[in-house]
């Protein structure tokens, strides 16, 4: 009978320590989604990112393999420099794409994004190190899951959190935007992997700082998300408005639009109006959408919405890149303000 228990106890065990490694980084993951007044990072693409998460896992693996054998590097140089530097640039390069095509609205986004991300590298890595060490000690999976696990999903949202706001104050995507953000999750991983001070120690504090981090971070953005939504809608009302009672040349991009007359064919400016037109008319439904979701109502799709969009690619196809790139003054051209058009377009 005591044989045959062993195994079973060995089992719980084994299940018991991988628990340990495995849930505490998804479960401040589903914290972060519940802390969304938003909700606009759908339980589908947050899957897809923990998929990503763990393929990006298994990459560093094969690199710092071939890292530690090319250059004959010892244990602790690969995992105080090498290592950080390959799993955040990896975990990094799917920010970097996200972002590029525009599908990071607001900051409590990019931080739910870059966690989901981090917590699916987390997840292969624990599972790779309970493979390799065996049934170790409690206290080991507790460092592991409370906090490397933590400190894989929190850096990688630093990277995606960090990218997004300098997009944002900056103007637009270049390359420069991506690197503070990296550079800080990669430093952070490394000063994390000296073991600067007890690996207990560390831990406890990643659970003290980590959740008022990001509770600061998610009010911060809410506060921001409001006056972008409340001046937002007000501004493209109130040009919608003007644009319709024919009053437009009374105003600032109107005058704008006259410069541009002499520019451009009659047929061009006039395709220039019905797509401010379209484009003003798609930011204001998108904003009420955001708008009445935080009240906690959601709004059905729209029937005619694919017939907008097909009409919106038709006229910037017609009035081509140079003109959209002379326009580019008058239209709202953040990335929260192109993604918003991708939000009602999937609707």
């Amino acid at each position: 009978s005591r044989s045959c228990n062993v195994p079973v106890m060995d089992l719980l065990s084994a299940g018991f320590r991988i628990l340990i490694g495995l849930l505490p980084v998804f479960a401040f993951l589903l914290a972060l989604i519940l802390l969304d007044s938003f909700k606009l990072v759908k339980l589908r693409t947050v899957a897809g990112l923990i998929v990503v998460g763990v393929l990006a896992a298994l990459a560093s693996l094969v690199a710092n393999r071939w890292l530690a054998a090319t250059f004959n590097l010892e244990t602790a140089a690969i995992t105080r420099y090498a290592a950080p530097f390959v799993e955040e640039i990896l975990k990094g390069a799917v920010i970097v794409f996200l972002i590029l095509r525009h599908r990071v609205a607001f900051l409590v986004d990019a931080a739910i994004i870059g966690f989901a991300i981090g917590a699916g590298f987390a997840a292969l890595e624990n599972i790779h190190y309970f493979m390799a060490l065996g049934d170790t000690s409690v206290a080991l999976w507790i460092v592991r899951g409370f906090g490397t696990a933590l400190m894989h999903g929190s850096v990688t949202a630093i990277t995606a959190m960090t990218s997004h706001l300098l997009v944002d104050t900056s103007g637009g995507v270049r390359l420069w935007v991506f690197l503070p953000g990296l550079a800080i999750a990669i430093a952070l991983h490394s000063a994390f992997n000296h073991f600067l001070i007890a690996p207990t120690v560390a831990t406890a504090l990643i659970l003290v700082v980590l959740p008022v981090f990001f509770v600061g971070v998610f009010h911060f953005s809410e506060t921001r998300t409001r006056d972008w939504l409340g001046t937002g809608f007000d501004t493209d009302s109130e040009l919608l408005e003007i644009l319709h009672a024919g009053q437009l040349s009374e105003s600032r991009v109107g005058e704008y639009l006259h410069d541009l007359r002499d520019r451009f064919p009659p047929t061009t400016v006039a395709d220039m109006l019905c797509l401010l037109r379209l484009r003003l008319e798609l930011s204001i439904r998108a904003k009420g959408i955001l708008i009445a979701r935080q009240a906690g109502l959601d709004i059905p799709p729209d029937p005619d919405m694919e017939g907008r969009f097909e009409e919106l690619h038709f006229l910037e196809d017609s009035i081509g890149r140079t003109v959209l790139l002379a326009m580019k003054p008058v239209f709202h051209f953040s990335d929260r303000d192109l993604w918003q058009y991708h939000m009602i377009g999937k609707r």
